[in-house]
């Protein structure tokens, strides 16, 4: 029997700092340099600045496209936008800005919140969508005469409630921008209810147990998977310290754990990596710790055993996508260390189903290599005006991840391989072919390949093999520093080498692995920690 439903509506998630505001109303919420705010202050921050929002034309349905670092203005934002109802669209501080402006141009914002440190960035997207309004956050740089401050709306409107906008579980709350295989970047869509439910699984799976009396460390950009994992501690209450800068400060990071006595913090291997190495580890009292959350790339075995040594069995790790929102595997902090299973990043998330695929779509046997595919409800809603990556991204009902991996009989995933070129360095995806067609804007550079390789630091880094125009002059200092000022500093190669011809196949393509085993013939790779 097929029963319609009578209602889709569900909550709206900027609700929990209502909810908060009501029940802990002197508990401490957010954190940031040296500031603090209790649950009332900040749900009160959140409905002014959703009024003066609203008197700016944003409303249900509206994109807010927001560029800026960490701070407590960038969290508060999102939260004012989900009540609202519009949508918010955060970017990573590092993009250029053309990449801002292309972003624009999918979302098409009603109003621009840019932290003062960007002016040039709200230079191109004023000059390429000038009915869009820009309202500045605050940061380090001195505040620009033009457009309106963050700070001072939401001071003119403190006092007025806000009530939040109705919303369904399809209504879009957050545009998550993410790249495929070509490297142009799409907007993937996240639903309130979609969200919920990722809410609900992290807390499962990943902080069980987490209440009002935990406290989350931000170390990674709010305008990702920092920021979703940011909505668990809102949901229950806990409080979020923001580091003062984006700079990260290992000792500073340790001694804000100790000072209030964090209990999680979500990052990359990388970063992980970095503070079980260093001193502060030794000096600080991280105690309270009891989920570090990790994700983004695999962990090396051995960087693992130093990470548990160091803080106990507390690591957490999950294998996820911005598609389905970080909702694949998880691997709790009991099966950490267990070498019968080296490798593996977990077993299926709480409501989530994983299918490892042949090309057609087929079902693979235990042991067998393929595609990893997953359905459950922390599956995106596709992404926004695209219907050609839908088509591609979507197969039978599955959601195809790109990555190729493999179950043992226990269920737990192995990830092999990637399908695409894409790699992974200090937590951020980089995909080739978007450095390749910039390298290429380059008047000495006839052809390019950029390939990833394996970097203890890093996980991995990006060198681009060129070949110049006959008789150009250019040199690797010469060309790293061109693509300095027109690349984000994290997706530059860390070398150049200039060859006569790159490696083809019969059909004149340059496949990486081509690439890959011309480097390794010629010995570049040798010694790549010294060569660095």
């Amino acid at each position: 029997m097929h029963q319609v439903p009578v209602s889709r509506r569900v909550m709206n998630l900027a609700y929990w700092a209502t909810r908060n505001a009501r029940r802990l109303p002197q508990r401490p919420a957010l954190v940031w340099r040296g500031q603090s705010w209790n649950w009332r202050q900040f749900n009160d921050r959140v409905s002014a600045l959703a009024a003066a929002l609203s008197e700016r034309g944003v409303c249900p349905g509206t994109a807010v496209l927001v560029h800026s670092k960490n701070s407590n203005e960038m969290l508060e934002s999102m939260l004012a936008v989900f009540r609202l109802g519009a949508v918010w669209v955060p970017t990573n501080f590092r993009i250029m800005p053309d990449e801002l402006v292309y972003m624009a141009d999918v979302a098409r914002p009603r109003v621009f919140l840019c932290q003062v440190d960007f002016p040039e960035h709200a230079q191109a997207l004023r000059a390429a969508h000038p009915d869009t309004e820009v309202i500045w956050l605050t940061g380090d740089a001195p505040r620009p005469r033009d457009g309106a401050h963050a700070g001072e709306l939401i001071a003119g409107h403190l006092g007025r409630h806000f009530p939040d906008a109705e919303v369904m579980a399809d209504s879009a709350c957050w545009l998550f921008f993410t790249s495929g295989t070509t490297g142009r970047p799409k907007a993937a869509v996240l639903t309130h209810g979609q969200m919920a439910f990722v809410v609900n699984n992290h807390l499962c799976d990943l902080m069980p147990g987490a209440t009002e009396h935990d406290g989350s460390l931000v170390v990674a950009p709010l305008s990702h998977g920092a920021g979703v994992h940011q909505l668990n501690m809102i949901a229950r209450g806990g409080q979020t310290v923001l580091l003062p800068n984006e700079k990260f400060d290992v000792d500073l990071a340790f001694s804000l754990i100790e000072t209030h006595r964090l209990t999680n913090l979500f990052t990359v291997p990388t970063i992980l990596k970095l503070m079980v190495e260093h001193p502060a580890v030794d000096r600080y009292d991280h105690s309270s710790l009891r989920h570090v959350i990790y994700a983004g790339a695999p962990m090396y075995a051995e960087d693992q055993k130093r990470a548990l040594g160091k803080l106990g069995k507390v690591l957490v790790q999950y294998y996820g996508l911005g598609e389905v929102t970080g909702n694949i595997t998880v691997l709790p902090p009991a099966e950490h260390g267990d070498e019968a299973r080296a490798g593996t990043c977990g077993y299926e998330r709480t409501g989530m189903q994983v299918s490892i695929q042949d090309d057609q779509g087929n079902e693979l046997p235990d042991g067998e290599t393929g595609e990893i595919c997953v359905i459950g409800p922390a599956v995106f809603a596709g992404y926004y005006n695209n219907p050609e990556a839908n088509a591609k991204a979507f197969r039978n009902g599955w959601f195809r991840t790109g990555d190729l991996g493999r179950r043992d009989e226990g269920g737990y995933i192995y990830i092999t391989g990637r399908a695409s070129d894409m790699y992974i360095s200090g937590g951020s995806n980089i995909y080739p072919r978007e450095i390749e067609e910039k390298i290429l804007t380059h008047g000495a550079i006839t052809e390019v390949a950029v390939v990833g390789v394996p970097d203890p630091k890093w996980g991995e880094v990006g060198i681009a093999v060129c070949v110049p125009f006959d008789g150009a002059d250019i040199d690797e200092a010469g060309l790293l520093a061109w693509m300095a000022e027109r690349i984000a500093r994290y997706k530059l190669p860390k070398r150049v080498f200039f060859w006569d011809a790159l490696p083809k196949s019969a059909y004149g393509k340059v496949p990486k692995m081509l690439v890959r085993q011309e480097l390794e013939r010629r010995g570049l790779l040798e010694g790549w920690e010294q060569k660095k």
